[in-house]
């Protein structure tokens, strides 16, 4: 589930955990250092219980960084022992004033070791803590008192240490997340042009090129060959526009009508069937896409005579198959932006549940079809040949 802009505000900054993180450590570490400056100890007590808090509270900071885990295990066992040594040693002249320095060795064992053996350790150091209140004369209640103290403050170490690695992971993987639909969204745009515009522009350089051997002849034909470019290139650019805007919607039959009159202009015998009911129209553009692709594809890298295209509906799908005598296997587009239109469609078609196919057959054909769900919002009587008469050359 994505997080919306609202959410996103709301998340606290990875500075901001990091920083609530500093200070619940150095607050505790106040706490200690004030109990050891009410007891008026010596100088010399006094410089070691601050080096040694300096010491440890270094040594958490690096417990607590993000990646801390994943440090060699010779590594943690080292830093973990020091800590250690400077969690009980100290124990000897400070006795309970101490204690809250084990509920940072208790946290450290959860950040850094196994499940199983971290919580031993840390229900370990907890009770441990029952120790120095008894040796120094105090009640029960004390020793139970600096023991949940202790266990406490492990889980707050713990839990805020957690909270800021989580912070930094989620918000660096919103910026991947961003990162990638910015590169989803490149990749939509360049696919969608090519799928546009590749059969547009093929079919403006096959009418200019009819246009230029039919003006010393044919003028008039010309002439109307020339109305059919301009109305070409102004679709193209209201398909840019689309493509941009993100409206690309598309209809199958419209391209059916179009491809017509493009193989047409090309002396490829046309025949087509259709018979489907209303698309969804996502189900539809897709189909629409896969027609343009196929006679784009027909016109530069086939020497064709007869084009059929066929769209049935059975049970649920709805099957466009384009099939073309024309193939040549000496082929080879030299053009290095020759595109990968296939991939972009098959990759569409099974967004949507369908699927592509495509290949020569032992007679010299090559076919194309492209399969995926109906999704009809009402269902169509058949079309009729005499809805889309194709048996012969369109003009």
């Amino acid at each position: 589930m994505g997080l919306t802009p609202d959410r996103g505000r709301n998340l606290p900054a990875p500075r901001l955990a990091q920083a609530i993180l500093l200070a619940a450590l150095l607050s505790y570490l106040t706490i200690t250092m004030l109990n050891i400056l009410s007891a008026q100890l010596g100088p010399g007590k006094l410089v070691a219980a601050l080096l040694s808090l300096a010491a440890i509270f270094l040594i958490q900071l690096s417990h607590s960084a993000p990646g801390a885990h994943r440090a060699p295990a010779w590594r943690k066992w080292v830093t973990l022992s020091v800590q250690a040594v400077l969690t009980y040693l100290p124990m000897i002249a400070f006795r309970a004033m101490w204690g809250a320095m084990a509920g940072f060795l208790a946290g450290s064992l959860l950040l850094l070791l196994p499940a199983r053996l971290a919580w031993t350790l840390y229900g370990s150091v907890g009770f441990s803590m029952l120790l120095p209140p008894l040796l120094d004369d105090r009640s029960t209640l004390d020793a139970i008192h600096l023991c949940q103290s202790s266990l406490l403050t492990g889980l707050v170490v713990y839990g805020l240490s957690r909270l800021s690695q989580l912070v930094r992971e989620v918000h660096d993987t919103r910026d991947e997340l961003a990162r990638m639909a910015v590169t989803r969204e490149r990749l939509r745009f360049a696919r969608d042009l090519h799928d546009l515009l590749g059969y547009s522009l093929s079919s403006i350089t096959l009418k200019s090129e009819l246009i230029h051997r039919l003006i010393p002849s044919h003028p008039k034909r010309a002439t109307e060959e020339v109305a059919d470019v301009l109305r070409i290139s102004r679709q193209s650019l209201a398909d840019v526009r689309r493509v941009a805007s993100g409206f690309r919607d598309m209809s199958l039959r419209d391209e059916v009508v179009s491809a017509q009159s493009v193989l047409g202009a090309a002396d490829i015998v046309v025949r087509s069937r259709l018979s489907f009911g209303v698309l969804n129209q996502q189900v539809d553009t897709v189909l629409a896409s896969v027609l343009r692709e196929a006679v784009t594809n027909l016109l530069r890298h086939s020497r064709a005579r007869v084009c059929e295209i066929e769209g049935l509906q059975r049970e649920g799908f709805v099957r466009l198959s384009v099939t073309n005598d024309g193939v040549d296997p000496a082929y080879q587009d030299p053009s290095p932006y020759s595109g990968s239109g296939l991939g972009n469609l098959e990759s569409r078609l099974r967004a949507v549940g369908g699927s592509l196919t495509s290949g020569r057959g032992k007679d010299g054909t090559y076919r194309l079809v492209a399969e995926a769900p109906v999704s009809t919002v009402r269902q169509l009587a058949a079309v009729d040949a005499a809805e889309l008469p194709l048996d012969g050359p369109a003009a």
